[in-house]
């Protein structure tokens, strides 16, 4: 299968050694200056795989990446000359799936693709199986044909990184969870050294579900990770 990649990157000579290794690897690639004309071609046909850098003219990427996942699931590299644990805590919790420091070999690169499109693959021969029906807890539900969780009749609005993260945890209440295999479950990382991504994650999910009034709560289990609580549960 010939799979499609979009890039877009401002530096013409990174943009094309990445189109061309690409390309000799086998997949069908189209380049882009800006992110806008990245977006605007997606939308039209999309992408297998889009790989975005950071600082372009026109919208960043990091708002491109978010405009993605407003619309598609498809994987997203992003790519960057700074060495900022800002930018990269930032991009992942928008729903980028990797993410690249300029300079970097073009093999890495290569490796990064593979094993995001052999995981996409492995999602979608799996979702038969492990689709998730709906499911309830304390006033949160998750409508499978809707793909959303809602509080008491009202949608969360969480990214799609959120969502997987909170309907993973809500499969199993009360279950303790270390940040390592959250990481490992919802972004394929197994570094510890990201874990940061995981606490960044779960800030935002806390912040939604106190602004929903909702009785879920995620504790956090000092030095090791987090669960899922249902406040006045213990006297019901």
């Amino acid at each position: 299968m010939s799979y499609t990649i979009y890039i877009a990157d401002d530096e013409d000579s990174i943009r094309e050694l990445i189109k061309n290794f690409l390309e000799s690897d086998g997949y069908l690639v189209k380049a882009f200056r800006t992110g806008d004309d990245l977006l605007a071609a997606f939308f039209h046909a999309p992408a297998d795989l889009v790989i975005l850098d950071i600082m372009m003219p026109g919208t960043d990427g990091i708002t491109i990446c978010q405009k993605l996942r407003e619309k598609t699931t498809v994987p997203i590299i992003m790519l960057t000359a700074k060495d900022s644990e800002f930018d990269y805590v930032r991009g992942i919790t928008l729903g980028s799936d990797d993410y690249l420091t300029k300079p970097f070999r073009p093999t890495t690169l290569l490796m990064r693709v593979r094993s995001l499109l052999r995981r996409t693959e492995l999602d979608k021969t799996s979702s038969g199986a492990e689709k998730l029906s709906d499911l309830t807890l304390g006033d949160l539900l998750f409508r499978q044909e809707k793909n959303e969780v809602s509080c008491k009749g009202v949608p969360l609005h969480l990214t799609q990184t959120e969502l997987k993260l909170l309907t993973h945890m809500m499969c199993n209440a009360e279950k303790s969870y270390s940040r390592e295999e959250l990481l490992n479950e919802i972004w394929g990382f197994n570094n510890a050294v990201e874990t940061r991504v995981t606490d960044e994650t779960i800030r935002k999910i806390r912040k939604k579900l106190s602004s929903a009034g909702s009785r879920v709560r995620i504790e956090t289990i000092w030095g090791f990770g987090y669960c899922l609580k249902v406040e006045g549960d213990e006297g019901e």
